[in-house]
Protein backbone atom coordinates (compact mmCIF):
# COMPACT_ATOMS: atom_id res chain seq x y z
CA UNK A 1 0.00 0.00 0.00
CA UNK A 2 2.66 2.52 0.58
CA UNK A 3 4.32 1.68 -2.60
CA UNK A 4 1.35 2.30 -4.23
CA UNK A 5 0.73 5.72 -3.01
CA UNK A 6 4.43 7.06 -3.02
CA UNK A 7 3.91 5.75 -6.92
CA UNK A 8 0.00 7.81 -6.76
CA UNK A 9 1.96 11.13 -4.84
CA UNK A 10 4.28 10.90 -7.67
CA UNK A 11 2.26 11.30 -10.83
CA UNK A 12 0.23 13.39 -8.82
CA UNK A 13 2.49 15.80 -8.47
CA UNK A 14 3.94 15.42 -12.20
CA UNK A 15 0.73 15.54 -13.59
CA UNK A 16 -0.43 18.13 -12.17
CA UNK A 17 2.47 20.49 -12.78
CA UNK A 18 2.05 19.95 -16.17
CA UNK A 19 -1.86 20.72 -16.16
CA UNK A 20 -1.54 23.83 -13.87
CA UNK A 21 1.52 25.14 -16.60
CA UNK A 22 -0.52 24.56 -19.77
CA UNK A 23 -3.40 26.29 -17.96
CA UNK A 24 -1.79 29.66 -17.04
CA UNK A 25 -0.36 29.45 -20.63
CA UNK A 26 -3.52 28.71 -22.23
CA UNK A 27 -4.46 32.03 -20.01
CA UNK A 28 -1.95 34.09 -21.54
CA UNK A 29 -2.87 33.24 -24.94
CA UNK A 30 -6.45 33.48 -24.75
CA UNK A 31 -6.09 36.85 -22.99
CA UNK A 32 -4.35 38.07 -26.21
CA UNK A 33 -6.42 36.48 -28.30
CA UNK A 34 -9.65 37.98 -27.39
CA UNK A 35 -7.85 41.86 -26.93
CA UNK A 36 -5.57 40.82 -29.60
CA UNK A 37 -2.64 41.87 -27.89
CA UNK A 38 -1.12 42.15 -24.42
CA UNK A 39 -4.40 43.72 -22.93
CA UNK A 40 -2.98 46.59 -20.97
CA UNK A 41 -1.51 47.93 -24.46
CA UNK A 42 -4.46 47.31 -26.05
CA UNK A 43 -7.64 47.85 -24.44
CA UNK A 44 -6.88 51.53 -23.93
CA UNK A 45 -7.63 51.77 -28.15
CA UNK A 46 -10.71 49.20 -28.47
CA UNK A 47 -14.08 50.49 -28.98
CA UNK A 48 -15.79 50.67 -25.82
CA UNK A 49 -18.61 48.34 -27.23
CA UNK A 50 -15.87 45.30 -27.79
CA UNK A 51 -15.05 46.33 -23.77
CA UNK A 52 -18.37 45.35 -22.50
CA UNK A 53 -18.73 42.60 -25.52
CA UNK A 54 -15.83 40.63 -24.29
CA UNK A 55 -16.66 39.74 -20.95
CA UNK A 56 -20.14 39.57 -21.00
CA UNK A 57 -20.24 37.06 -23.92
CA UNK A 58 -17.61 35.18 -21.92
CA UNK A 59 -19.94 35.25 -18.58
CA UNK A 60 -22.43 34.33 -20.61
CA UNK A 61 -21.03 31.13 -22.08
CA UNK A 62 -19.13 30.06 -18.58
CA UNK A 63 -22.81 30.15 -17.25
CA UNK A 64 -23.99 27.67 -20.17
CA UNK A 65 -20.91 25.61 -19.31
CA UNK A 66 -21.99 25.58 -15.39
CA UNK A 67 -25.73 24.57 -16.72
CA UNK A 68 -23.99 21.59 -18.38
CA UNK A 69 -21.93 20.72 -15.41
CA UNK A 70 -22.56 21.83 -12.19
CA UNK A 71 -19.14 20.55 -10.89
CA UNK A 72 -17.14 23.13 -12.72
CA UNK A 73 -18.06 25.81 -10.51
CA UNK A 74 -16.07 26.81 -7.23
CA UNK A 75 -16.73 24.22 -4.44
CA UNK A 76 -14.54 24.42 -1.15
CA UNK A 77 -11.57 21.50 -1.44
CA UNK A 78 -13.50 19.59 1.80
CA UNK A 79 -17.30 19.93 0.40
CA UNK A 80 -15.71 18.15 -2.43
CA UNK A 81 -13.95 15.40 -0.66
CA UNK A 82 -17.01 14.98 1.63
CA UNK A 83 -19.16 14.49 -1.64
CA UNK A 84 -16.92 12.31 -3.21
CA UNK A 85 -16.35 9.71 -0.57
CA UNK A 86 -19.98 9.87 0.20
CA UNK A 87 -20.63 9.04 -3.71
CA UNK A 88 -22.72 12.56 -4.07
CA UNK A 89 -20.08 13.56 -6.53
CA UNK A 90 -18.33 11.93 -9.97
CA UNK A 91 -15.69 13.95 -10.89
CA UNK A 92 -14.04 12.80 -14.80
CA UNK A 93 -12.09 14.22 -16.84
CA UNK A 94 -14.85 15.84 -18.99
CA UNK A 95 -15.30 17.93 -16.11
CA UNK A 96 -11.58 18.70 -15.28
CA UNK A 97 -11.85 19.98 -19.21
CA UNK A 98 -14.58 22.28 -19.09
CA UNK A 99 -13.16 23.51 -15.37
CA UNK A 100 -10.41 24.88 -17.56
CA UNK A 101 -12.19 25.99 -20.00
CA UNK A 102 -14.13 28.35 -18.29
CA UNK A 103 -12.04 29.55 -15.96
CA UNK A 104 -9.75 30.48 -18.79
CA UNK A 105 -12.77 32.89 -20.28
CA UNK A 106 -13.68 34.20 -16.70
CA UNK A 107 -10.16 34.83 -16.50
CA UNK A 108 -8.81 35.89 -20.08
CA UNK A 109 -12.03 38.39 -20.39
CA UNK A 110 -11.16 40.32 -17.75
CA UNK A 111 -13.26 39.29 -14.31
CA UNK A 112 -11.09 40.11 -11.21
CA UNK A 113 -11.40 36.50 -10.08
CA UNK A 114 -7.82 34.04 -10.01
CA UNK A 115 -6.05 30.99 -11.04
CA UNK A 116 -5.73 28.81 -7.72
CA UNK A 117 -9.16 28.21 -7.24
CA UNK A 118 -9.29 26.32 -10.20
CA UNK A 119 -5.51 25.13 -9.96
CA UNK A 120 -6.48 23.16 -6.60
CA UNK A 121 -9.58 22.21 -7.79
CA UNK A 122 -7.37 20.21 -11.22
CA UNK A 123 -5.46 18.99 -8.50
CA UNK A 124 -7.88 17.18 -6.64
CA UNK A 125 -9.30 16.24 -10.15
CA UNK A 126 -6.02 14.56 -11.36
CA UNK A 127 -6.05 13.41 -8.09
CA UNK A 128 -9.27 11.37 -7.61
CA UNK A 129 -8.58 9.85 -11.07
CA UNK A 130 -5.11 8.71 -9.97
CA UNK A 131 -7.48 7.17 -6.70
CA UNK A 132 -9.57 5.43 -8.89
CA UNK A 133 -6.76 4.39 -11.46
CA UNK A 134 -4.84 2.61 -8.11
CA UNK A 135 -7.98 1.68 -6.81
CA UNK A 136 -6.75 2.94 -3.37
CA UNK A 137 -9.15 2.96 -0.43
CA UNK A 138 -12.39 4.86 0.00
CA UNK A 139 -10.71 6.58 3.16
CA UNK A 140 -8.18 7.77 1.04
CA UNK A 141 -9.83 10.44 -0.96
CA UNK A 142 -9.30 12.90 1.32
CA UNK A 143 -5.84 12.52 1.36
CA UNK A 144 -5.32 12.31 -2.06
CA UNK A 145 -7.24 15.08 -2.87
CA UNK A 146 -5.50 17.00 -0.36
CA UNK A 147 -2.34 15.71 -2.39
CA UNK A 148 -3.46 17.11 -5.51
CA UNK A 149 -4.96 20.32 -4.41
CA UNK A 150 -1.37 20.86 -2.75
CA UNK A 151 0.30 20.21 -6.15
CA UNK A 152 -2.17 23.02 -7.78
CA UNK A 153 -1.53 25.68 -5.26
CA UNK A 154 2.41 24.74 -5.79
CA UNK A 155 2.38 24.73 -9.34
CA UNK A 156 0.55 28.39 -9.73
CA UNK A 157 2.33 30.08 -7.63
CA UNK A 158 5.73 28.51 -8.16
CA UNK A 159 5.83 28.32 -4.15
CA UNK A 160 5.90 24.46 -3.02
CA UNK A 161 5.72 26.10 0.56
CA UNK A 162 2.32 27.84 0.30
CA UNK A 163 1.24 24.62 -1.43
CA UNK A 164 1.52 22.56 1.34
CA UNK A 165 0.56 24.88 4.06
CA UNK A 166 -2.30 26.11 1.90
CA UNK A 167 -3.94 22.23 1.64
CA UNK A 168 -2.76 21.87 5.53
CA UNK A 169 -4.77 24.50 6.61
CA UNK A 170 -8.02 23.55 4.04
CA UNK A 171 -8.33 20.07 4.33
CA UNK A 172 -5.64 18.01 5.64
CA UNK A 173 -4.97 19.32 8.91
CA UNK A 174 -6.68 15.84 10.51
CA UNK A 175 -4.02 13.55 7.91
CA UNK A 176 -0.81 15.58 9.37
CA UNK A 177 0.93 13.65 11.19
CA UNK A 178 -0.05 10.36 8.82
CA UNK A 179 -0.42 11.62 5.32
CA UNK A 180 1.87 14.70 5.48
CA UNK A 181 4.75 13.46 3.42
CA UNK A 182 2.76 12.75 0.49
CA UNK A 183 1.01 16.50 0.65
CA UNK A 184 5.13 17.39 0.66
CA UNK A 185 6.07 15.25 -2.02
CA UNK A 186 3.40 15.79 -4.72
CA UNK A 187 3.99 19.86 -4.05
CA UNK A 188 7.61 19.56 -4.31
CA UNK A 189 7.09 18.30 -7.79
CA UNK A 190 4.36 20.07 -9.26
CA UNK A 191 6.47 23.51 -8.09
CA UNK A 192 9.61 21.77 -9.78
CA UNK A 193 7.56 20.93 -13.24
CA UNK A 194 6.33 24.90 -12.87
CA UNK A 195 9.03 26.71 -11.88
CA UNK A 196 10.87 26.12 -15.63
CA UNK A 197 7.72 27.66 -17.26
CA UNK A 198 6.18 30.24 -14.74
CA UNK A 199 7.52 33.08 -12.96
CA UNK A 200 6.91 33.68 -8.91
CA UNK A 201 5.80 36.28 -7.15
CA UNK A 202 8.77 36.80 -5.65
CA UNK A 203 9.93 40.16 -3.24
CA UNK A 204 13.25 42.10 -4.39
CA UNK A 205 13.53 44.35 -1.56
CA UNK A 206 14.41 41.79 1.19
CA UNK A 207 15.74 43.10 4.14
CA UNK A 208 16.61 39.68 5.06
CA UNK A 209 16.90 38.12 9.13
CA UNK A 210 17.16 41.83 10.43
CA UNK A 211 14.90 43.08 12.14
CA UNK A 212 13.86 46.86 12.52
CA UNK A 213 12.27 47.96 15.43
CA UNK A 214 10.83 51.02 14.69
CA UNK A 215 8.38 49.43 11.97
CA UNK A 216 6.22 48.89 15.20
CA UNK A 217 4.41 52.32 15.45
CA UNK A 218 3.52 52.70 11.50
CA UNK A 219 2.91 48.73 11.77
CA UNK A 220 0.52 49.15 14.35
CA UNK A 221 -1.43 52.27 12.45
CA UNK A 222 -1.98 50.47 9.04
CA UNK A 223 -4.21 47.65 11.27
CA UNK A 224 -7.82 49.87 11.78
CA UNK A 225 -6.21 51.36 7.67
CA UNK A 226 -6.72 47.26 6.80
CA UNK A 227 -9.37 46.47 8.67
CA UNK A 228 -11.32 49.60 6.70
CA UNK A 229 -10.87 48.29 3.55
CA UNK A 230 -11.43 44.44 4.00
CA UNK A 231 -14.83 45.82 5.72
CA UNK A 232 -15.93 47.11 2.42
CA UNK A 233 -14.88 44.57 1.07
CA UNK A 234 -17.02 42.34 3.00
CA UNK A 235 -19.97 44.54 2.88
CA UNK A 236 -20.38 44.59 -0.33
CA UNK A 237 -19.92 41.50 -1.24
CA UNK A 238 -21.51 39.50 1.89
CA UNK A 239 -24.52 42.72 2.33
CA UNK A 240 -25.04 44.74 -0.37
CA UNK A 241 -24.64 42.00 -3.29
CA UNK A 242 -26.07 39.27 -0.77
CA UNK A 243 -29.12 41.32 -0.77
CA UNK A 244 -29.31 41.83 -4.40
CA UNK A 245 -29.26 38.23 -5.17
CA UNK A 246 -31.55 37.23 -2.53
CA UNK A 247 -34.06 39.75 -1.43
CA UNK A 248 -34.02 41.78 -5.44
CA UNK A 249 -33.79 39.01 -7.47
CA UNK A 250 -36.12 36.39 -5.69
CA UNK A 251 -38.95 36.93 -8.50
CA UNK A 252 -36.51 36.35 -10.92
CA UNK A 253 -34.43 33.34 -9.66
CA UNK A 254 -35.09 31.66 -13.19
CA UNK A 255 -33.25 34.39 -14.38
CA UNK A 256 -30.62 35.09 -11.66
CA UNK A 257 -27.27 33.64 -13.81
CA UNK A 258 -29.02 35.90 -17.00
CA UNK A 259 -29.66 39.15 -14.99
CA UNK A 260 -25.94 38.69 -12.69
CA UNK A 261 -24.18 37.63 -15.73
CA UNK A 262 -24.95 40.66 -17.49
CA UNK A 263 -24.67 43.35 -14.69
CA UNK A 264 -21.09 41.31 -14.62
CA UNK A 265 -20.13 41.76 -18.11
CA UNK A 266 -21.11 45.75 -17.99
CA UNK A 267 -19.06 45.89 -14.42
CA UNK A 268 -15.89 44.60 -15.42
CA UNK A 269 -16.39 46.23 -19.09
CA UNK A 270 -16.87 49.65 -17.25
CA UNK A 271 -13.81 49.06 -15.12
CA UNK A 272 -12.04 48.02 -18.39
CA UNK A 273 -13.09 50.86 -19.89
CA UNK A 274 -11.93 52.76 -17.26
CA UNK A 275 -8.78 51.10 -15.89
CA UNK A 276 -7.33 47.76 -17.25
CA UNK A 277 -4.86 47.20 -14.55
CA UNK A 278 -7.76 46.99 -11.64
CA UNK A 279 -9.58 43.80 -13.85
CA UNK A 280 -8.28 40.72 -14.68
CA UNK A 281 -6.26 38.15 -11.81
CA UNK A 282 -4.46 40.89 -10.03
CA UNK A 283 -1.05 38.95 -10.20
CA UNK A 284 0.66 41.83 -12.56
CA UNK A 285 -0.17 44.14 -9.80
CA UNK A 286 1.12 42.37 -6.52
CA UNK A 287 4.28 42.16 -8.63
CA UNK A 288 4.64 45.69 -9.39
CA UNK A 289 3.72 46.73 -6.13
CA UNK A 290 6.00 44.69 -4.39
CA UNK A 291 9.52 45.45 -6.39
CA UNK A 292 8.36 48.39 -8.01
CA UNK A 293 10.95 51.67 -6.24
CA UNK A 294 8.53 54.08 -8.61
CA UNK A 295 6.21 56.26 -6.25
CA UNK A 296 2.44 56.03 -7.84
CA UNK A 297 -0.64 58.40 -7.29
CA UNK A 298 -2.49 57.69 -4.14
CA UNK A 299 -5.41 59.01 -6.05
CA UNK A 300 -4.99 56.39 -9.04
CA UNK A 301 -3.92 53.60 -6.19
CA UNK A 302 -7.30 53.97 -4.51
CA UNK A 303 -9.13 53.97 -7.65
CA UNK A 304 -7.70 51.14 -8.40
CA UNK A 305 -8.85 49.47 -4.91
CA UNK A 306 -12.30 50.26 -5.23
CA UNK A 307 -12.93 49.19 -9.04
CA UNK A 308 -10.85 45.70 -8.21
CA UNK A 309 -13.27 45.27 -4.29
CA UNK A 310 -16.19 45.86 -7.11
CA UNK A 311 -14.57 43.89 -9.93
CA UNK A 312 -13.86 40.65 -7.60
CA UNK A 313 -17.40 40.65 -5.92
CA UNK A 314 -19.50 41.27 -9.14
CA UNK A 315 -17.25 38.65 -10.61
CA UNK A 316 -18.10 36.12 -7.86
CA UNK A 317 -21.78 36.44 -8.14
CA UNK A 318 -21.44 36.39 -11.93
CA UNK A 319 -20.41 33.18 -11.68
CA UNK A 320 -17.35 33.72 -12.94
CA UNK A 321 -14.58 30.48 -12.84
CA UNK A 322 -11.66 31.43 -10.23
CA UNK A 323 -10.45 31.74 -6.63
CA UNK A 324 -10.16 34.46 -4.85
CA UNK A 325 -6.38 34.13 -3.40
CA UNK A 326 -4.75 36.38 -6.21
CA UNK A 327 -7.65 38.99 -6.31
CA UNK A 328 -7.58 39.61 -2.58
CA UNK A 329 -3.51 39.68 -2.67
CA UNK A 330 -4.33 42.29 -5.46
CA UNK A 331 -6.09 44.61 -2.91
CA UNK A 332 -3.96 44.12 0.21
CA UNK A 333 -1.24 44.93 -2.21
CA UNK A 334 -2.77 48.09 -3.18
CA UNK A 335 -4.27 48.78 0.06
CA UNK A 336 -0.78 48.23 1.67
CA UNK A 337 0.87 50.50 -1.31
CA UNK A 338 -1.63 53.26 -0.46
CA UNK A 339 -0.76 53.12 2.86
CA UNK A 340 3.07 53.42 2.75
CA UNK A 341 2.52 56.51 0.58
CA UNK A 342 0.65 58.42 2.50
CA UNK A 343 2.85 57.55 5.44
CA UNK A 344 6.13 58.24 4.06
CA UNK A 345 3.93 61.77 2.23
CA UNK A 346 2.82 62.91 6.00
CA UNK A 347 5.09 61.77 8.60
CA UNK A 348 8.78 61.33 8.63
CA UNK A 349 8.68 57.55 8.70
CA UNK A 350 11.21 56.61 5.96
CA UNK A 351 9.52 53.11 5.06
CA UNK A 352 9.39 52.44 1.73
CA UNK A 353 5.24 51.72 0.41
CA UNK A 354 6.38 48.18 -1.18
CA UNK A 355 7.32 46.90 2.15
CA UNK A 356 3.50 47.21 3.44
CA UNK A 357 2.15 46.18 -0.13
CA UNK A 358 4.09 42.82 0.64
CA UNK A 359 1.86 42.81 4.22
CA UNK A 360 -1.18 43.96 2.69
CA UNK A 361 -1.12 41.05 -0.05
CA UNK A 362 -1.52 38.37 2.88
CA UNK A 363 -3.32 39.74 5.50
CA UNK A 364 -5.91 40.80 3.31
CA UNK A 365 -6.00 37.51 1.76
CA UNK A 366 -5.09 35.33 4.69
CA UNK A 367 -8.07 37.35 6.73
CA UNK A 368 -11.04 37.16 4.26
CA UNK A 369 -10.08 33.50 3.77
CA UNK A 370 -9.57 32.45 7.06
CA UNK A 371 -5.98 31.40 6.51
CA UNK A 372 -3.87 32.88 8.66
CA UNK A 373 -1.13 30.49 8.66
CA UNK A 374 -0.81 29.79 4.87
CA UNK A 375 -0.91 34.07 5.10
CA UNK A 376 2.14 33.50 7.12
CA UNK A 377 4.06 31.02 5.25
CA UNK A 378 3.52 33.11 1.99
CA UNK A 379 4.79 36.19 3.35
CA UNK A 380 8.05 34.48 4.40
CA UNK A 381 8.50 32.60 1.11
CA UNK A 382 7.89 35.23 -1.27
CA UNK A 383 10.28 37.86 0.39
CA UNK A 384 12.45 35.89 2.95
CA UNK A 385 12.35 39.33 5.25
CA UNK A 386 11.59 38.51 8.76
CA UNK A 387 10.22 42.81 8.99
CA UNK A 388 7.35 41.36 6.70
CA UNK A 389 6.81 37.95 8.24
CA UNK A 390 6.73 40.07 11.90
CA UNK A 391 4.18 42.11 10.74
CA UNK A 392 2.10 39.65 8.94
CA UNK A 393 1.53 37.38 11.87
CA UNK A 394 0.76 40.48 13.94
CA UNK A 395 -1.74 42.29 11.51
CA UNK A 396 -3.42 38.99 10.28
CA UNK A 397 -4.23 37.92 13.92
CA UNK A 398 -5.36 41.30 15.26
CA UNK A 399 -7.50 42.00 12.08
CA UNK A 400 -9.05 38.80 11.82
CA UNK A 401 -10.34 39.45 15.66
CA UNK A 402 -11.94 42.80 14.69
CA UNK A 403 -13.57 41.77 11.04
CA UNK A 404 -15.11 38.92 13.35
CA UNK A 405 -16.96 41.53 15.40
CA UNK A 406 -18.90 42.56 12.38
CA UNK A 407 -18.42 39.77 9.93
CA UNK A 408 -18.89 35.82 10.53
CA UNK A 409 -15.70 34.66 8.18
CA UNK A 410 -15.91 31.10 7.49
CA UNK A 411 -13.55 28.70 5.66
CA UNK A 412 -15.21 27.76 2.64
CA UNK A 413 -13.28 28.13 -0.43
CA UNK A 414 -16.60 28.59 -2.86
CA UNK A 415 -16.92 31.65 -4.85
CA UNK A 416 -20.75 31.21 -5.73
CA UNK A 417 -23.48 32.01 -3.29
CA UNK A 418 -25.82 29.53 -4.91
CA UNK A 419 -26.40 25.87 -3.47
CA UNK A 420 -25.94 23.27 -5.11
CA UNK A 421 -28.34 20.28 -5.18
CA UNK A 422 -25.96 18.41 -3.21
CA UNK A 423 -26.35 21.42 -0.28
CA UNK A 424 -22.90 22.29 -0.26
CA UNK A 425 -22.33 25.39 1.93
CA UNK A 426 -21.90 28.52 0.31
CA UNK A 427 -19.32 30.54 0.00
CA UNK A 428 -17.18 32.85 2.69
Amino acid sequence: MIAKLIIATLLTGIISGFFITFYEMLITFTSRLLFMGDPFKTIPVLPAWYLYLVPTLAIFFVNYLISKDKYIREYGLTEIADSVSQNKMIINVKTLILKIVASTLSVSSGFAIGTEGPSAGMGAMVAYQIHRLFNLPTMLIKMMISVGASSGIAAIFVSPLTGIVFSIENIAYQFIKQYIGYVILSSVLAFSVSVKFLDSISFHNSLGKSVDYHQIVPMLIFIPFITFFIYLYLFLKKRLLHMIDLEIFKKFHALRNVLFSLIGGGVIGTILLIEPRAAFSGKEIVIHLINDSDSISVYFIFLIIILRIVGTSVSLYANAVGGLFLPLMSIGALVGYGYGEVLTFYSHFPFEPFFYAAVGAAVFMGVVMKLPLTAVVLSLELTFDYNILVATGVSVVLVSYITGLQFNIRRKYITQTQEPPEKLPENT
